[in-house]
């Protein structure tokens, strides 16, 4: 008996003397007539939810957060739970990792003392200034360097300058402007790292000549 006379049969004979004919049991049909549990329709419930955080941080919420959401909500549910909902649902988090730090360290040009010494405080404006590059991911392949300029009195991007790019004219762009907006004067000390990019001759000469238009 094939499959073919099973559902031509089943225009025309019942599903439940079918069954009894075949000597299969009925009760996954029952089951069907039977009420929605407690637990089923409190997850299909929790799923609106967990989809609804899950969206609202533009798909970057993974369980623990999500869990979290629903605490606050006030919803008694568990961690586990949580993340059994989001696997029926297929929901998985978006790294949000966008961006990184880079450093060219690997060159021969020399290197300034580390007169900074990690004292990231400033008792005035324009006293002490920390540059770094930072380089951003676009697309599946893209990417843009932003050489930045930051006071540490204020906590404020003095300078900065953004190329496909990352090289010296990058980080010369984003001094200049710092320069030119800031006009500092005597006594600025002016940190980065120690790539290429920041002990190239030409970054330096501009860092010197400031200084001594400054004195």
């Amino acid at each position: 008996m094939t499959f073919a006379w099973i559902a031509a049969e089943k225009a025309t004979v019942s599903i439940a003397t079918l069954c009894r004919v075949l000597r299969i049991p009925s009760g996954f049909y029952a089951s069907r007539r039977r009420p929605e549990s407690t637990h089923a329709r409190d997850d299909r419930r929790l799923k609106v939810l967990v989809q609804a955080s899950f969206d609202e941080s533009k798909q970057r919420y993974g369980s623990p957060r999500i869990h979290e959401d629903l605490l606050e909500q006030e919803e008694r549910v568990s961690r586990k739970r949580v993340v059994r909902l989001m696997q029926e649902e297929g929901l998985q988090a978006r790294q949000r990792k966008c961006y990184k730090l880079t450093t060219m360290s690997d060159h021969d040009q020399p290197v300034a003392a580390n007169l900074l010494d990690r004292q990231f405080e400033a008792e005035g404006p324009n006293q002490r200034w920390v540059g770094d590059t930072t380089e951003f991911v676009i697309g599946g392949s893209g990417k843009l360097y932003l050489a930045a300029i930051m006071d540490l009195f204020s906590r404020f991007i003095v300078g900065w300058a953004a190329s496909a790019v990352n090289d010296r004219l990058l980080t010369i762009k984003a001094l200049e402007m710092a320069l030119k907006r800031r006009c500092p004067g005597a006594g600025l000390l002016h940190h980065s790292d120690q790539g290429c990019t920041y002990a190239s001759e030409d970054y330096q000469a501009t860092s010197t000549h400031a200084a001594s238009s400054a004195a």
